[in-house]
């Protein structure tokens, strides 16, 4: 099965589904790096049903939410009327070069094929100045996680995430742990995971 079919498969549950994953701190501690301003552009890249998306309308930013998932794009729709919600995929997102001041990316590298192309992906739609806010897992061994729940990383290395950060040309990079853990219980019941979560953020320049 592939990620979006995955993703597609899961969508009409995935709102009850990530609650038992890991908390609102994740979102609060990615917007508090930010500083996020109301008027601004922001992209959420991996938008799911708009876990990210929701702050950051509640903060009165416009809100530009991509997904691979038809099914997820379209309960995020219904969720969040005023969001611009939009089909894409990690090489391709479908944003016109410089166009957003912000590019969020929850719980989503660790899906795509290749993390190093999808993060200069997200470089050429952020404005100069602009900021690359990425929170996922730390490295882990929890192999159940890439049959149950179609993860292609079993999360990563942050001197990984740094090297990336930097070929993609960010610079001012900072990765630090949200004090969060992802929690999943395997189908059997026989594993549990519980994984720490990091926030990466990196500036584009000037």
């Amino acid at each position: 099965m592939s990620s979006k079919q995955y993703f597609n498969q899961v969508a009409a549950d995935w709102d009850q589904m990530r609650q038992h994953f890991f908390s609102e701190k994740v979102r609060e501690t990615a917007l508090a790096i930010a500083k996020v301003r109301p008027g601004m552009i922001a992209a959420d890249i991996g938008a799911g049903t708009g876990f990210i998306t929701e702050g950051l309308l509640q903060k009165d930013l416009k809100v530009i939410a991509i997904d691979q998932s038809e099914a997820m794009i379209e309960i995020l729709k219904k969720k969040f009327a005023t969001a611009d919600c939009r089909v894409g995929e990690a090489d391709n997102l479908p944003v016109k070069d410089g166009a957003v001041d912000f590019v969020f990316a929850n719980m989503y590298l660790h899906h795509v094929e290749a993390p190093s192309v999808a993060i200069k992906e997200m470089v050429r739609v952020l404005k100069p100045g602009g900021r690359v806010i990425i929170t996922d897992l730390d490295e882990h061994n929890f192999e159940f996680l890439r049959k149950e729940q179609n993860d292609r990383w079993l999360g990563f290395k942050r001197e990984d995430i740094a090297r990336w950060f930097e070929k993609a040309g960010l610079t001012d990079i900072r990765i630090d742990c949200t004090d969060e853990e992802c929690c999943s219980e395997s189908n059997c019941g026989c594993e549990n995971a519980k994984i720490s979560i990091f926030v990466a953020s990196g500036k584009k320049g000037e």
